[in-house]
Formats: structure tokens, C-alpha cells, sequence
């Protein structure tokens, strides 16, 4: 006799926290101490799960004085921006992060300079998460593990009010949070890269924002590659600002490091496999390699490679919204979105007013994790003051989608094979043309009408399909309008910055993408995805 499944889960929250990485932990933490209750549901294990367990993130940091200081990282970081950054926002970023990274002392013992003094800018990523977990519990969050949340639900009037999941080490055992408000901090994607820690980031939190009404912001600006060695997920490239490339024949690569490298990079790769070797790496660096990136020499000492003496075939990885800067669009510096209720930390959020036009990663990307998190944590707690949950005149309505037609098989797995095909390849990500915007736009559309037809969208794995597939047209829709050469964003039929388009692209839709320009003096109403071919 078959057992009947278990009953539903549910839970009632001030603030629930969707994602347990960087943004979500800091997220968690401000939230508790604002006195909410706060849950937090993590898709894998909060403290392992996503790209920061697995790197060394280095924070954006400049002390407060002399103010000059900060004066000068701000207009350089403006300037590099090409248009598409914020002053206030960068100031208010270094602020929340020179004055919150240090609390974090009580469970991370920061490592100290060659002069004794301590080093807070600097953290090992395994150590870092493994303190921010013990700090979220010290303040009383519940944490949800292996508990992927799979909609968001909104109230009769239209607000966020909690989520439904399942909890994967429960016999699947399905889960519905009620909360005054929520933030999603679930990452962003790389398009199913080899970004070390990226697999379980599928855009799911762009997908569910975007069901709510949300708006993307920045999603043209995708064009993030890193380097690793071939074969390998070791995309950690600090090594690289001294590395010397050749050629399958030997012949020594004139490929400078700098801001063109990538490019550079990507023009030999299409020519023929690329070898790099690191023996101008400096031998201080060389004695503290294991230490200041562990996993970067384990590759080698594994394959038996002498990376400072032997050549070893290199590769480059898309970073997609990782690295890159798009993501939900945020009205103010706390995370708010244009629906009530709901707001993004992180990679989740567009980062254009921080990064400007060119890469979020790095310092600049791990200090905006921190300081978005910080906020939206403390304005989530803030708004859910107001709200009661638990009664009965808060209707909780799904904005999970049902299929369009009748249910059938649908190869998930053949449908993201697709879409790494349209957004990973050079000459179609990195070099962009409009001619290939277009056709990677048709193949994608007939990927989504397969899926929203039949597919029926409560698995886990058809979640996170439609996330990457939402997220892939978003990006193809807005780099097709933006005519232009900005930052991340290359058209080879538009090589040039054009001083006109100093404007940001919002995008959305489902059933039917849209693009339109923001800000007061950009033109209004929507451009179709049709504006691609």
C-alpha cells in the first residue's frame, strides 16, 4: 500500500531570506538584528553552497580618512563605469562595509599585513561562510538547508507573502513560508558554466522577481569571461596578472594583462588552443600561493604540472550575471523593487549604479554583496512592522506557471545543453553582431514556447530550466537594442561607445520579452524581442 506524502510544511516569518551565500547571510543577520524573525531557505547547504565558499573575496575598501581617499576610488570607479554608475551608491557601499566586515571578528579571525596591522579587506571563502553561518544562527535565524524554494507568493493586493519549496532531505516534503516580506539573494548565473561554485546558480530568483512583475536591469552586460586552465572549473586569476601565453607552435602570444586581455584571449582560443605558463610569477607570491588561494596550485600539483615551469593549455569560462552586473532592478540602494514587498541582495540585483558598465567582480561585487544584504535585511524588517501574517485575510495566491497546453515530456536536459550553446560560444556572447542576436533569439524562443506549453513547472528541475532560459532572453533581447560598445557589452557591428546611450536597458516578460529604456529622458513604452532580427 502506497504511503500517503507528508503534510506540508509551514512556517510563519517576519523576513524570509531566499539564498544563503554572502548577500543572504548578511541579509539574515541585519534582518534578526532588527527584530524580526527571520528564515532562511538555502538551495544547498548555507555556509558551502554558491561561488564564495569557493573563492577568496577581497571587499572594496577604503577608509573614511582621509576623505580624499575615498573621494579618489569613487571618481575612478565613476569614470570606469562609462556612464552607468552612481556616486552615492558607491559611498554609501564603502561605508556599510568598512563599518560591518569587522563585526564579523567574534567567529573570523582575519589575517594581519606585514606591518601587524589586521586585514579585514581579505578573506578565505571557505573560513568566511562557515562564520557567517554561526553568526546567522547566533541571532536566531532558522535555517532551511537543501530546501530550494520553488515560487513566491503573493497577497490579494498584489505583495510578496511568502514562498512555497521542498525540502530535498525529506522525502521531497513540500514547504510554504508565510512572511511580512522577502528577499531573494539567490545569486545569479553563469549560464551553466565551469565557474567554480556556479552549477546550483540557475537565475532562479530572477525567474520568481520576474513572476511577481518585477523589471531586470543591465542584462546586456553578460560578457564575462575568466580564465582557468582547460579542463579544469580553477577560475581564481590573481596568478594570471603575471602569466606569458603561447601558441600551439611555441611562439609567444603578445597578450599584455590589462582590460583588452580577455579579448585578446578569446581572438587566439578561436584561432587554436592557447598554453600559458607562470614562471615570471613572483617568488614572493610563489611561497604563499597555497595559502593565499589554495585551490589554484591543487590543480596543478593533481595533474603533476609545474606551472612555473611547464606550459599547460588555459580556456576561458562565462561568468554570465556572476561576474557580470545585470539582475533584478533596484530603486534604491536597500534592495527595493518596484513590487511591494520583495527585495534583492547581491547578484540577484543589477549592480550597474556600483559597477557601472564593466564587471561587478571582484572587490566591487563582494562590498555590495555585504552593504545589500546589510540593507535590504534591515528595510525587509522594517516593512513586515506592518504586516500580520498568519491571518486569514492575507490570500496567498502562486505565481508559479502552469503549462499552456497539455502536459508532456519535455528534455530539460537537451533545453539547457541549448541554451549553454547560445551563451557561452565567443562569436556569440563576447562578439556580438546583430545577425547572431537574432538567430540566438529564435532558437531560444522556440526553446520557451516548448517549455510553457508543456512542461509542468513544480520540479525543481523545470525551475531552474525556465530561470536559465528567462534569463537567456532577457540578456540576447537587451543586447540586441543597446547599438553599441559599452563595457561588458561588444557588437562588432556597433564597435564604438556611443555617448548618446549613456542610458540603462530594463527588461521583462515571460510569454514575451520586452526592452525599454530607463530614466526620465529616455524614450518610453517597450521594445519587443521581434527587435532582434
Amino acid at each position: 500500500m502506497a504511503s500517503s506524502p507528508p503534510e506540508e510544511l509551514s512556517i510563519n516569518a517576519d523576513v524570509l531570506i531566499v539564498g544563503g551565500g554572502m548577500a543572504g547571510a548578511w541579509a539574515a543577520t541585519s534582518a534578526a538584528q532588527a527584530g524580526a524573525k527571520v528564515v532562511l531557505a538555502d538551495k544547498g547547504y548555507c555556509g558551502t553552497s554558491g561561488v564564495t565558499a569557493a573563492a577568496g573575496p577581497g571587499h572594496w575598501w577604503v577608509p573614511p580618512d582621509p576623505p580624499a581617499a575615498r573621494d579618489a576610488a569613487v571618481a575612478n570607479r565613476v569614470a570606469s563605469g562609462l556612464g552607468l554608475g552612481e556616486a552615492e551608491w558607491m559611498y554609501r557601499i564603502l561605508d556599510q562595509t568598512w563599518r560591518t566586515l569587522p563585526t564579523l571578528a567574534r567567529y573570523y579571525k582575519f589575517g594581519v599585513d606585514d606591518e601587524g596591522r589586521v586585514n579585514y579587506r581579505a578573506v578565505r571563502g571557505p573560513e568566511y561562510m562557515r562564520a557567517l553561518r554561526q553568526q546567522v544562527l547566533s541571532h536566531g535565524v532558522t535555517i532551511l538547508d537543501h530546501s530550494p524554494v520553488l515560487e513566491l507568493l503573493a497577497r490579494s493586493d498584489g505583495s510578496i507573502g511568502g514562498v512555497r519549496g521542498q525540502r530535498r532531505q525529506d522525502g521531497g516534503r513540500a514547504y510554504q513560508i508565510e512572511a511580512g516580506a522577502v528577499v531573494l539573494a539567490a545569486g545569479g548565473t553563469s549560464f551553466l558554466s565551469h565557474l567554480l561554485g556556479s552549477w546550483t546558480n540557475t537565475g532562479d530568483g530572477y525567474l520568481m522577481a520576474a513572476e511577481a512583475g518585477a523589471e531586470m536591469s543591465g542584462m546586456e552586460f553578460t560578457a564575462a569571461y575568466t580564465i582557468a586552465p582547460a579542463h579544469s572549473t580553477m577560475t581564481r586569476t590573481m596568478a594570471y596578472a603575471f602569466a606569458t601565453y603561447y601558441d600551439a607552435d611555441g611562439h609567444e602570444l603578445d597578450l599584455p594583462f590589462g582590460p583588452d586581455q580577455t579579448i585578446r584571449l578569446a581572438r587566439a582560443l578561436q584561432r587554436g588552443p592557447v598554453y600559458c605558463s607562470l614562471h615570471r610569477l613572483p617568488d614572493n607570491i610563489k611561497a604563499r600561493l597555497h595559502t593565499i588561494s589554495p585551490n589554484v596550485p591543487l590543480v596543478f600539483d593533481r595533474w603533476g604540472i609545474d606551472p612555473y615551469r611547464d606550459r599547460f593549455e588555459i580556456t576561458l569560462h562565462n561568468d554570465g550575471t556572476i561576474r557580470g552586473i545585470g539582475g533584478v532592478r533596484v530603486h534604491d540602494v536597500d534592495g527595493t523593487t518596484s513590487v511591494p514587498g520583495l527585495f534583492v541582495a547581491g547578484d540577484n540585483a543589477s549592480r550597474e549604479k556600483v559597477a557601472g558598465a564593466i564587471s561587478g567582480g571582484g572587490n566591487v561585487n563582494s562590498a555590495w554583496a555585504l552593504s545589500s544584504g546589510v540593507f535590504a535585511g534591515r528595510a525587509a524588517a522594517r516593512v513586515a512592522r506592518g504586516v500580520k501574517t498568519g491571518t486569514s485575510r492575507f490570500r496567498l495566491l502562486g505565481l508559479g506557471r502552469e503549462p499552456r497546453r497539455r502536459v508532456q515530456t519535455v528534455d530539460l536536459t537537451a533545453i539547457r545543453a541549448s541554451v549553454r550553446a547560445e551563451m557561452h560560444p565567443f562569436d556569440k556572447n563576447l562578439f556580438r553582431t546583430g545577425k547572431g542576436l537574432a538567430a540566438s533569439a529564435r532558437a531560444l524562443e522556440g526553446l520557451w514556447t516548448e517549455l510553457a506549453d508543456h512542461d509542468h513547472t513544480g520540479t525543481i528541475a523545470s525551475r531552474e530550466t525556465a530561470a536559465l532560459l528567462a534569463t537567456a532572453r532577457w540578456s540576447v533581447a537587451t543586447a540586441a537594442t543597446r547599438n553599441e560598445s559599452r563595457g561588458l557589452h561588444r557588437r562588432e557591428d556597433f564597435p564604438s561607445l556611443d555617448p548618446r546611450s549613456a542610458n540603462r536597458l530594463l527588461s521583462g516578460g515571460l510569454d514575451q520579452v520586452w526592452v525599454a529604456a530607463d530614466g526620465p529622458s529616455a524614450t518610453t513604452g517597450t521594445g519587443q524581442l521581434e527587435a532582434a532580427s
